[in-house]
Formats: C-alpha cells, sequence, structure tokens
C-alpha cells in the first residue's frame, strides 16, 4: 500500500510540475530525453491496432462486408460506438437479435477473414511506431504485444512488419477470458516477460487500455490516434506522436523523476 501510495503522490507530482503540459495532453520531450545511463530498462507493452498499425478502416471495410453479406448495413455510428469491443459484443448489435455461440463464432471467424484480406493488401503504420519499436529493442528493453485481436490477425501484422525476432512476448484474445479493461492481458504479457508490473510501461489508445494498464499497477503513455487527450487522462504521459517518445523517455517516466529544464 505505501508503495502504491508513493507512486501515486510520485504521478501527481510530475503532472503537476508539467502544468504547461497536461492540458494538450504532453508533456514535453525534451526533458523525458534527456538521457541518464543509470536506469534501468522497464519492459514496454504495446497495443497493436491504434498505437502500431492503424487499423480503424480496414475493420470499418470488413464489417461493411460482412453486414452486406448477410443482407445488412454498419453504420459509421455503429462502428464508432463499438470499435475496439470483441465482436462477441458487436455481432448482436448488428444482427439485431440474439446469436448462439455458434453463430457468433461462425460470422466472427468470416468478418476478421475479410479484415485480413485488406490488410494484405496494405497496411498502415503509425508514424513513429516501428522507430520506436526498434529503438526500444536495441537500448535493452524487454518488449511484449498486449492486444485483444484475433492471433491469426497479430500473427499477419507481425509477419507483413517483419517483428516476429523483436517482440520476447504475445498476448492476444487467445490467451485471455476477460477483455480491456480487465487488466489480464497485460498481467500475463508481464509474466511472460519475467519483469514485475512495477517495471513494466504500457503504449496505448483507448480509453479501456488505460484503465487496464492502470489496474494492472504499471505506467501507461497515451497516443491520441483513436481517441481525444481528454479522455485519455489516467495515462501517466499523453502524446500525440510515438514520434515523441524515445527509450530515455520511457525509463524517466517510470522512475517518475522530476523534469530538467531544457538546455
Amino acid at each position: 500500500m505505501r508503495d502504491h501510495q508513493r507512486k501515486q503522490s510520485s504521478r501527481r507530482t510530475l503532472r503537476s510540475e508539467l502544468s504547461f503540459s497536461v492540458y494538450c495532453g504532453r508533456i514535453d520531450a525534451k526533458f523525458l530525453n534527456r538521457r541518464d545511463t543509470s536506469m534501468d530498462a522497464p519492459a514496454v507493452i504495446f497495443d497493436l491496432d491504434g498505437v502500431i498499425v492503424d487499423s480503424a478502416e480496414p475493420h470499418f471495410i470488413s464489417w461493411q462486408r460482412l453486414a452486406r453479406e448477410n443482407g445488412l448495413g454498419m453504420s459509421a455510428e455503429l462502428f464508432h460506438e463499438t470499435f475496439g469491443q470483441p465482436n462477441s459484443q458487436v455481432l448482436p448489435r448488428l444482427f439485431d437479435r440474439y446469436l448462439c455461440k455458434s453463430e457468433i463464432d461462425r460470422y466472427s471467424h468470416r468478418k476478421e477473414e475479410l479484415y485480413r484480406d485488406i490488410v494484405r493488401e496494405a497496411v498502415v503504420v503509425f508514424p513513429g511506431a516501428l522507430d520506436l519499436i526498434h529503438k526500444l529493442k536495441s537500448a535493452g528493453h524487454r518488449l511484449a504485444m498486449g492486444t485483444s485481436a484475433p492471433p491469426e490477425n497479430v500473427e499477419l501484422v507481425v509477419e507483413l512488419l517483419e517483428l516476429g525476432d523483436v517482440f520476447d512476448a504475445m498476448v492476444t484474445s487467445r490467451d485471455v477470458a476477460h477483455g480491456k479493461p480487465n487488466p489480464e492481458v497485460f498481467t500475463i504479457a508481464a509474466e511472460r516477460l519475467g519483469t514485475p508490473p512495477g517495471r513494466c510501461v504500457v503504449i496505448e489508445d483507448a480509453i479501456a487500455g488505460v484503465e487496464a494498464a492502470r489496474a494492472a499497477g504499471m505506467t501507461c503513455i497515451a497516443v491520441t490516434t483513436t481517441h481525444p487527450a481528454e479522455s485519455l487522462q489516467e495515462a501517466d504521459w499523453i502524446v500525440g506522436s510515438l514520434e515523441d517518445v524515445s527509450p530515455t523517455a520511457v525509463c524517466r517516466l517510470i522512475n517518475m523523476e522530476p523534469p530538467i529544464a531544457a538546455p
């Protein structure tokens, strides 16, 4: 409890000293990126969709195609309202009726087939994502992917982006019983990395993901690719792009060091 209170106090101190940046959802990267070689390299857990790859459009198109195949329509409103939710929750709303497990499994399988067909043609990566991943790896950080995506989707993206040898652990929808904001995906990732939760940094884009990271007792960086900064205030650091993040910044953040004036 005392350790938790100290970390909460440090988080509040860090935020208060960054008064110029909290409202805008930014910490000045100059102080976080200043090198301090005395810090141990924490583990970093990446979400996939919305953090590494821009998957919103492929998911929307695949939902639309599934709907058309079944004489239905998927509106932009319904998509945005349900984006990030498990297929088991989206499908009954799309069909507007109760679906048994076999129906959910069948339609979900088809939807993800359609999604992978689209991604094979072109996978869109967010600026700075791959550069940060490789810099973290070179700096000695252990890396994991913690995502609610099906393993087939994850494996395809990892193959297309040639990241197979980069991540030390992968946790997908197959590995968890509960989706985000339940912290299970991140606690399993930490276990597989052999790293205590308090030495893990999660990079997320969604409200539920930030909540899951906090529930796991981990430091969280939120990137505003899919949600506005105002909705991600529970994160420890909010950035507009992963181009703003460096391995040194990650180390400084997890150690809750006070800001250093830019030279």
